[in-house]
């Protein structure tokens, strides 16, 4: 498809983006008095109560998305599926930044790109025919992977009173491998829903089912907290910044930017999430400065991270995915 060449206010749109999406681990970890899986129900009511009336104009611009009850049936499947990973991958990231420090949350949870990436040499060595990630995809990853090895050399550093942990990397990368689950899942929905449409019956379908693993979970979480709690004075206002922050301003400005950007644009925009978050962390939370092996390996990864996403042959299966809640 044809784009028009981007405005400098695109430009903008896309440097206001970045900064939205990036705020997001900042902002959510600064509520660290609420368990995780509460809070990233929250995370989401907060978002879902956001899209609902841009949701209510996308059904009623376009109507139903759906042609037949075969057709209702099998997306009614999909979006359940994408909700389910977005809840565990919401559900990881938010545990991982208990559990982590910002900068090593935000590097395992954005290496998606190489999971999709070991996903294809797994597929590739079952035979499946599929196109190869390139040489440059190859490289991209192995470099990735090296770069998340070094920044574990940092494990049992403190960095902002948070400790890197092993753990709390792995439930971030958790977090990224759910991630790619919920982007397979709803990549033939994203194609005929109204993208705010898609993103309000996910997100609150999300938001219910980590609540409901709240409840099962997390012991008095509920009976203290509420399950709606962050409609209260103490955080209705932080609960909706995050939500406007990382979702409208970051996501649908994302979304916007597409109209005229490619998505290997986007792509290697988003790939500076975590330096940026962490910046943001720092500044406006006292987040602490990562410690060096976290600093050599997160450039590294990062450098890994934009190979694998412009890599020519597999840009289509390895891109990141702005319409993120």
């Amino acid at each position: 498809m044809d784009r028009a060449r981007p405005s400098v206010l695109t430009w903008i749109i896309l440097g206001a983006a970045l900064l939205g999406v990036s705020s997001g681990g900042a902002l959510l970890q600064s509520f660290g008095e609420v368990p995780p899986l509460l809070r990233a129900s929250w995370r989401l009511q907060a978002t879902t109560v956001l899209l609902l009336p841009l949701a209510v104009l996308d059904w009623g611009r376009e109507g139903v998305p759906w042609t037949s009850r075969g057709e209702a049936r099998g997306d009614a499947m999909l979006l359940v599926a994408s909700g389910v990973f977005l809840a565990l991958h919401f559900g990881a990231w938010t545990a991982s930044l208990d559990r982590t420090t910002l900068t090593h949350s935000l590097l395992f949870v954005t290496a998606h790109p190489l999971v999709v990436l070991v996903g294809s040499a797994v597929l590739l060595a079952l035979g499946r025919d599929i196109i190869p990630p390139g040489r440059r995809g190859w490289a991209g990853g192995l470099l990735g992977l090296t770069g998340a090895a070094l920044t574990l050399l940092d494990v049992g550093d403190a960095s902002g009173g948070q400790e890197v942990t092993l753990w709390g990397d792995v439930l971030a990368f958790l977090g990224a491998v759910f991630v790619v689950g919920y982007l397979a899942a709803g990549r033939v929905l994203r194609a005929r829903w109204p993208v705010f449409l898609y993103a309000a019956v996910v997100t609150g379908i999300a938001s219910v089912l980590l609540a409901v693993g709240s409840g099962a979970a997390e012991t008095g979480a509920i009976a203290g907290h509420g399950i709606v709690g962050w409609i209260g004075p103490t955080w209705l206002a932080g609960f909706l910044l995050l939500a406007f922050l990382a979702g409208l301003v970051g996501h649908t400005g994302l979304n916007h930017c597409l109209k005229t950007m490619t998505p290997l644009t986007i792509s290697v925009t988003l790939t500076l999430e975590p330096v940026v978050g962490s910046i943001i962390g720092l500044l406006a939370f006292g987040t602490g400065v990562p410690g060096p092996a976290t600093m050599l390996g997160g450039l590294v990864m990062l450098v890994g991270l934009l190979l694998v996403v412009s890599n020519p042959l597999g840009d289509e299966t390895v891109e990141h995915e702005p319409d993120m809640t």
